[in-house]
């Protein structure tokens, strides 16, 4: 069935076999972060590792044969809280506890507006700069959390420097605005966006719990989608930018499950990202229908797991591909893993090896399915 529906080749992103972002942290890396907050190194010697594990690592994902390389996330303790700190007008916050992803409690940090919030400056510029120099002919490709996820957290933080909610939904798009412009400026031509407010508002009981403390979650779904619109609107048309819908991933746990009907309709037709990284590993997923709501965008299918090293079938996989066709032209899907393999430095329960043998998968059915 899939042979019948094999498309044209692909030269720009997403690829046909993709990733996420993150890797399992090296051993190497892990050390040298350890003696860094121990005082034991300074910041100059931790760069320096950083950066020589990171080429190490880009070699390794262009020796996969993969054709856009991230960084790994290695420089960061957090998918999300290291681009948010590295803005001005937050700061970092110890909470009474950590939350609690499917029985795994994660560390118990998150942030807090203190002043306007303004881009300027930010480190991740540079980190970039220095993937950019690293990747040779294959594409350099970086993650940071989705304005949407700034205001989420936010919303559960609470601030006392912006007096209506609308005051603090333009100041976030004049952040994000500024540091697309700064990332196209460094070179960066694929961005990708990493969210689990949406991945949340997939949730009933997220979506209770929100209605419980007086919010719309229809609502938040649409202000989400115009600021993430808004955020990108003058982004250059040679710049490709897609956003990772997530339900949480931290050391192989999560915290939402439901398929994305809830946010389909708002989300899909509406949202002017150039494609969808979509979770569909397992059954929390839901089924493939929503798909038909996709407008011209691509749709990544994540199939692979990140969540366990148990490698899938090539045949398994084929099939849920040609189920995906039911909904959406194979011409306007890829493939790749359903999240990064350490969201945050402690990384999910698999090894590297693992970790490689499922790149490796996702390049190898892709290549028989579209034949390329």
């Amino acid at each position: 069935m899939i042979r019948k529906l094999m498309g044209k080749g692909k030269e720009t992103p997403p690829f046909r076999y993709d990733i996420v972002g993150s890797f399992l942290r090296t051993d190497e890396i892990k050390k040298a972060h350890i003696q860094f907050r121990k005082g034991e190194i300074d910041l100059k010697r931790l760069t320096d590792i950083e950066n020589m594990e990171i080429k190490k690592l880009v070699r390794k994902e262009r020796k996969m044969g993969l054709k856009a390389v991230t960084d790994g996330e290695f420089r960061r303790t957090w998918w999300h809280l290291d681009f948010f700190l590295g803005i001005e007008g937050t700061e970092k916050i110890n909470l009474n506890q950590g939350r609690n992803l499917n029985g795994s409690k994660i560390k118990a940090e998150s942030f807090r507006i203190v002043d306007k919030i303004k881009f300027q400056d930010h480190p991740m510029i540079e980190h970039f700069k220095y993937l950019r120099s690293i990747a040779e002919d294959s594409i350099p490709k970086f993650t940071i959390p989705s304005p949407a996820l700034f205001h989420f957290v936010q919303n559960h933080n609470g601030n006392n420097i912006y007096k209506t909610n609308e005051e603090l939904l333009r100041d976030i798009v004049k952040v994000y605005r500024l540091a697309v412009k700064a990332f196209y400026e460094a070179g960066c031509r694929y961005l990708q966006l990493d969210d689990t407010s949406f991945g949340s508002l997939c949730s009933e009981i997220h979506r209770d719990h929100l209605r419980n403390r007086g919010i719309d979650p229809d609502k938040l779904a649409e202000d989400y989608v115009r600021i993430i619109n808004e955020s990108i609107e003058d982004h250059p048309s040679d710049m490709i930018i897609t956003l990772h819908i997530c339900r949480g991933n931290f050391h192989s746990s999560w915290f939402a499950s439901g398929g994305y009907e809830p946010i389909a309709k708002v989300l899909f037709p509406n949202c002017k990202v150039d494609g969808f990284f979509l979770e569909y590993d397992n059954e929390r997923s839901g089924d493939f229908k929503p798909l038909k709501y996709i407008g011209d965008q691509y749709v990544v299918l994540g199939l692979v797991t990140t969540k366990h090293g148990g490698l899938e079938s090539k045949e398994g996989l084929k099939a849920r591909v040609a189920e995906a066709c039911e909904y959406m032209d194979i011409n306007k899907l890829c493939l790749s893993s359903q999240c990064g393999f350490a969201s945050t430095e402690e990384g999910n329960i698999l090894t590297e090896e693992e970790q490689w043998e499922k790149i490796k998968l996702v390049v190898e059915t892709a290549k028989e399915i579209w034949k390329e």
